[in-house]
């Protein structure tokens, strides 16, 4: 999985950041089977997403096979300003990870 699968709006809103978040991957559970071989689609999800601002952490999801294709999250946390940055980082059961980053508006 290639880096920049997140998509994310983030925004101030009085004391408080609101934050929208899709995910753009499969999440294939390994149940499927391919409609032209028979053969078990091997599993390929996302099974950790944690978001960082200011080096604190303000979301944290544990994921799994029962989350649908492009998942999608809204939160809010206290504080941040126009301009900061959350980081985020993402870990596959595959074993694969990155981490990216976006600008609060």
């Amino acid at each position: 999985m290639a880096k920049g699968i997140l998509k994310v709006k983030a925004k101030v809103s009085g004391e408080k950041t609101k934050v929208k978040l899709m995910a753009k991957h499969i999440m294939e559970s390994g149940l499927r089977k391919d409609k032209k071989t028979g053969e078990l689609i091997p599993a390929k999800f996302l099974q950790e997403l944690k978001i960082m601002h200011a080096g604190k952490e303000v979301f944290v999801a544990n994921l799994g096979t029962a989350v649908s294709k492009n998942p999608y999250f809204a939160f809010n946390f206290a504080g941040g300003a126009s301009g900061d940055e959350l980081t985020m980082t993402w870990v596959e059961n595959t074993g694969e990870t990155a981490t990216e980053t976006a600008k609060v508006k």
